[in-house]
């Protein structure tokens, strides 16, 4: 397997930024499947290969793994500031085409904060990415923030979700309404999560639509045994979905 820092100028953020590609054998041959996978609010793109095994558990497969830098910006096209949706369901896949031997359909998965934005960005570009995971999601941030904090949502994440994001292009619920073509998607949570009752209600949402998804809660909390754990059952839904 290979490793590399992919350092890149991003024209819709308008800045530098990175991501790290693990890359397959090169007797594995091409074109190879690509999974994004994207970190939580606290941390960046280097994190899953510092904190978990993700490197062992693709070895051996034709599978091209993007973990890219998203800063504190939910995956989400903000109100103000930057548009990190479109950076990372848009413009992203595109340069991976570019510069390596990949397929069009990709898969993408995440954890907190990526975990929303897996889901967000499979909502939001169905047409790219086939299937996501999201482990222990902040997956009702687009519709509210406030079930995190008492009295006003946060002025940084405010800038994100402006003055009515409830059933906006943020919010899980809405976006899962219209997509298509849908998703295949699977979210599950730890039961001693501070986040478990938001992934409850998103199961509940899915449900009442009649919307197809998995969602399954398992003992834990939030932190990287679990997400080290479960990201192998996340590798293991796309590898269904794909066929590989």
């Amino acid at each position: 397997m290979a490793f590399c820092e992919f350092r890149y100028f991003s024209s819709v953020l308008g800045k530098q930024t990175s991501a790290n590609v693990i890359l397959p054998n090169p007797d594995i041959p091409g074109p190879y499947h690509v999974m994004f996978l994207l970190h939580g609010l606290s941390d960046d793109h280097t994190i899953w290969c510092r904190r978990t095994s993700i490197e062992r558990y693709v070895d051996g497969l034709p599978l091209v793994v993007v973990m890219p830098n998203g800063d504190r910006g939910f995956y989400a096209d903000a109100y103000e500031g930057y548009d990190y949706g479109k950076a990372l369901g848009e413009e992203l896949p595109a340069i991976i085409q570019h510069y390596f031997p990949v397929r069009k359909s990709m898969c993408i998965a995440g954890l907190s904060m990526g975990g929303y934005g897996a889901l967000r960005l499979a909502l939001a570009y169905p047409n790219q990415f086939v299937s996501a995971v999201s482990h222990s999601g902040a997956v009702l941030f687009g519709s509210s923030a406030r079930t995190h904090w008492a009295g006003d949502i946060p002025p940084e994440f405010a800038r994100i979700l402006g003055p009515s994001p409830k059933g906006g292009l943020n919010d899980l619920a809405a976006l899962a309404k219209t997509a298509q073509p849908f998703p295949k998607i699977r979210f599950d949570c730890g039961t001693e999560d501070f986040l478990i009752e938001e992934n409850r209600s998103l199961h509940a949402s899915l449900e009442s639509e009649n919307l197809p998804h998995e969602y399954e809660e398992f003992p834990g909390d939030h932190n990287w045994a679990y997400w080290d754990d479960h990201v192998q059952e996340a590798i293991a839904f796309h590898r269904k979905n794909l066929g590989f």
